[in-house]
């Protein structure tokens, strides 16, 4: 017993209690290091970025500047200014783009980023997890264009919430995103699934008949992650069996919807084509109407006395007709897209003329992601100034979002979202439509500049 007590001089407990201790001893010495490497990066001096603009658009009053220096400080704004009165911060990354014009990164507040052109029977086969997957492919292409934010109104299965969260996590590339997840609509309405018969009874994740049951689909969305509502006030173009002109939601419906969806801190977008529709939508206080083609006088009067913006949505009429073949466009949606486009460039251009407060949105999915910014030359041509085409893009949208001094500003404090293209986009606004440089919270995401 003794000589193997010298051979083993611990027992099996005794030396499962060695080891324990020196597990401890180990794991104890690695959380210190990890705490002592965690403890240097903070002291760190966050990374530091500088811009300098060979000419720099101030949106707020229009004026083209002349060598600006923007100086970003961990992702955001710190200063901006004329390059001789700026102190750029010794050891910055600098960014030259002496011959480009910069302006903050685009807002787009209605797309459909989980979403392609795909018109009727097609979306069928199409499954909520390949929705996201769609979603993370657009994303990246509208980031690349220029649009560093966007709204998502309305998406099947939250799949646009589940996108939001990857791109927050940094999992996939994509654009700062305010999302709804379903929209709500009534039975048989624009929002609700019209292309099966009754053997699959399909609804579509947004249909809520009365006001009981819309008040629940808003408490549930938001139970799920949206961040704003979604409604359709009236049919659609796109859709099966209804009308663009009807209205769908009554209005006693939509202030419920609305009072509930404000009492919970989010905003509500109305898809609405008819003039009834889009006069009940504003007075009951939606935050924006989307679409608006038919809007008139009535309409025009309710959305300037409550502040609602319009959200036009007008290119994606000449998309549409030029590729209604090639798409597939069903020939009754097609038949509604032919009486509706022109009604919709007149009716928008007085509503343009009558100043509503407008923000920018194209409903990209009608058409491919990438294109967004051909959105401006349509508002210009409906009676828009290249700087009002452009302000709806940044400081309107970013106050219909809700990130006034957070998005849509070069201004010290928002996030380090820019673009920049060749020449003067109030001279020629479709130069937005071939932006070269494209930076998301100080982080360059596209240069074809080359430095």
């Amino acid at each position: 017993m003794l000589s193997c007590r010298l051979l083993y001089p611990y027992t099996p407990f005794e030396r499962g209690r060695e080891e324990r201790v020196i597990v401890k001893k180990i794991s104890f010495a690695l959380v210190a290091s990890v705490l002592l490497l965690l403890t240097q990066v903070v002291a760190q001096t966050p990374r530091q970025v500088v811009v300098h603009a060979g000419h720099l658009l101030d949106v707020k009053t229009g004026k083209i500047l002349s060598d600006q220096l923007v100086v970003i400080e961990d992702g955001k704004i710190t200063s901006t200014g004329a390059a001789a009165e700026v102190k750029a911060p010794a050891g910055a990354v600098r960014i030259e783009l002496p011959n480009a014009t910069v302006l903050p990164g685009l807002i787009d507040a209605h797309t459909h980023i989980t979403f392609d052109p795909k018109f009727g029977y097609d979306r069928l086969a199409i499954s909520v997890p390949r929705e996201a997957l769609i979603g993370a492919k657009n994303a990246r292409t509208t980031l690349l264009a220029g649009f560093t934010t966007i709204r998502n109104v309305h998406a099947d299965g939250f799949s646009d919430v589940a996108l939001r969260d990857a791109i927050n996590a940094r999992d996939v590339p994509g654009p700062r995103m305010l999302v709804s997840g379903p929209a709500l609509g009534i039975t048989g309405g624009h929002c609700d699934n019209n292309m099966l018969p009754i053997d699959y009874h399909a609804t579509g994740d947004g249909v809520a008949d009365g006001i009981a049951a819309a008040q629940h689909k808003v408490r549930e969305n938001i139970k799920y992650g949206s961040d704003l509502i979604k409604i359709c006030a009236t049919g659609g173009v796109l859709s099966l069996g209804d009308n663009p002109q009807a209205s769908q939601y009554t209005l006693e419906e939509m202030k419920a919807i609305v009072a509930d969806a404000h009492r919970l801190g989010r905003k509500v977008a109305a898809h609405a084509h008819g003039a009834e529709g889009i006069r009940w939508a504003a007075e009951a206080g939606v935050d924006s109407i989307e679409h608006g083609s038919y809007i008139d006088d009535a309409g025009i009067a309710a959305m300037k006395e409550h502040g609602t913006y319009l959200v036009p949505t007008v290119y994606l009429g000449d998309w549409m007709l030029e590729n209604a073949e090639a798409s597939r466009l069903p020939a009754p949606l097609l038949a509604k897209a032919k009486e509706v486009i022109p009604a919709a460039r007149k009716n928008i251009a007085h509503a343009f003329a009558s100043g509503v407060k407008v923000a920018f949105g194209t409903d990209a999915a009608v058409y491919p992601h990438g294109l967004n910014a051909h959105e401006f030359a349509v508002m210009v041509k409906l009676g828009l100034t290249p700087l009002q085409a452009i302000q709806a893009a940044t400081l309107n949208a970013a106050d219909l979002l809700g990130w006034s001094g957070k998005v849509g500003t070069l201004e010290p404090g928002a996030w380090a979202d820019i673009v920049a293209v060749d020449g003067d986009p109030l001279k020629d606004v479709t130069t937005l439509e071939h932006v070269k440089f494209v930076m998301k919270g100080g982080e360059v995401v596209k240069n074809d500049y080359g430095k």
